[in-house]
């Protein structure tokens, strides 16, 4: 069993009365067996000296294309539906096993590097296996599924499923990859929304999931467009749907909810379902500003992602941290979002959102060593003197200022250099993957 020792850092735990301490981590295996000043430990293998850095935890980002990670820069300034029917539905389309796998690990080198150890992933139709695979390898821990559609004239002929080969493919890789590697990955069924889900679909996936207990992640009430869809289709609104067949519980995580009214909110609230807010993406495909304050203030569990690289363009949690609290602030006020609520939902609130808080998402005794080493011994983020470290970190600090970033006692990154994936390979391999999708998209030659 692997045992390290972290000197002399400060650190910002995110227990439960959010304390920042001075001190030493010591992990054994995969978890954290010690926090405070002047650890020893004569059995250490390594000896990790943070004086002048901060430690912590890991960033749970809870909504995530991997497979749309070589789109980037594809799908610019396009609204939503638009962005889906002329960009995106037509190269996920047009990808192969290779170029599924490549786009992940690109993803996951991102994630990675600025500090990102635990992702909620939906992947595309076809080829989710090499997702996996890359998942498997790179060490990241991730909830992840095969995207599910099986309805939409628009939709292009490669993403158009059956039905029952849609839950035959979910159910094949669920019993191949759910709680892989001791649990660091975990399966979800991942209907796209409903716009492109027949109702016998969604049934579907809510009886399997009680069934199993496996979490159900899609999109809902991301765009008045897309809503209006639903409303025609169904008379009821989009998170009033998803209630209506069965989904709306504690294992459901719904990607935006830019535009709830009252009934949904309470809905959520009532059935314990958690909500990924993607600010970043939300103001690109220009779909709104949603009610974050409104649902913090209704108790709702709010988390963040940063979505996929075409509508962002990057998988920041920095960026999405410091507009998730500055977005608020023109509407509710100065003190609307303040930094130590949005690092919260950062860490901890992703941890709960996937059902995994007395795990990850907290420097604690007992929980998963899934954390990241900052040095924020730089002009920007100085002075340093009377200066709360979370306010520090979300407001000034960016992703450059991530040195090492550690899964489960094993660093996946270290001093800046990838110890699981070939960086120069992955940046090769991913740009000749997507010039290989272009050429068979119609669309974009």
């Amino acid at each position: 069993m692997e045992i390290t020792l972290i000197k002399n850092a400060e650190i910002v735990t995110m227990n439960a009365d959010e304390e920042v301490l001075c001190g030493d981590i010591l992990i054994e295996g995969d978890v954290i067996a010690g926090i405070g000043k002047d650890l020893q430990e004569s059995r250490a293998h390594r000896m990790v000296d943070a004086g002048g850095r901060t430690v912590i935890p890991g960033f749970v980002q809870t909504h995530i294309h991997l497979c749309q990670t070589i789109f980037r820069g594809r799908g610019d300034d396009l609204e939503l539906m638009d962005w889906l029917k002329n960009r995106i539905w037509p190269l996920e389309a047009a990808h192969d096993e290779e170029s599924v796998y490549y786009s992940a690990m690109l993803g996951i080198g991102e994630l990675i590097q600025s500090g990102t150890t635990t992702v909620v992933d939906m992947e595309t139709v076809h080829h989710t296996d090499s997702a996996f695979r890359a998942l498997s390898e790179s060490g990241i821990r991730a909830l992840s599924g095969k995207v599910m559609m099986d309805k939409g004239d628009e939709v292009p002929r490669e993403l158009q499923e059956a039905t029952e080969r849609s839950v035959m493919d979910s159910l094949d890789l669920l019993d191949k990859w759910h709680n892989y590697d001791g649990g660091r990955i975990r399966y979800a069924f991942s209907p796209r929304f409903a716009v492109s889900c027949t109702e016998e679909l969604l049934r579907e996936v809510a009886r399997l999931s009680k069934e199993r207990q496996i979490f159900v992640h899609t999109h809902a009430s991301e765009n008045r467009g897309e809503i209006a869809i639903v409303e025609a289709e169904t008379g009821m609104r989009n998170v009033v749907y998803l209630d209506h067949l069965g989904l709306a519980n504690e294992r459901l995580i719904l990607a935006h909810c830019v535009w709830l009214d009252e009934v949904e909110k309470r809905i959520i609230k009532e059935k314990g379902v958690h909500v990924s807010h993607c600010p970043g993406s939300n103001l690109k495909l220009a779909s709104g500003i949603a009610d974050t304050k409104g649902m913090l203030d209704r108790g709702i569990s709010l988390s963040l992602g940063a979505d996929g690289a075409p509508c962002n363009n990057n998988l920041d949690m920095f960026q999405e941290m410091r507009l998730a609290a500055l977005l608020p602030k023109p509407f509710h006020g100065p003190t609307a979002m303040d930094a130590r609520t949005v690092f919260r939902m950062a860490t901890i609130g992703g941890a709960k959102a996937v059902g995994m808080e007395k795990e990850i998402g907290s420097l604690e005794v007992g929980k998963k060593a899934d954390l990241s080493i900052l040095n924020l011994e730089d002009f920007h983020t100085y002075p340093m003197h009377g200066v709360d470290p979370i306010s520090r970190i979300v407001y000034s600090a960016t992703r450059a200022d991530v040195e090492s970033t550690m899964v489960g006692g094993r660093f996946l990154m270290e001093n800046r250099k990838m110890n699981t994936m070939d960086k120069a390979v992955v940046l090769k391999e991913a740009d000749v993957s997507i010039k290989r999708l272009i050429k068979r998209t119609p669309v974009l030659t």
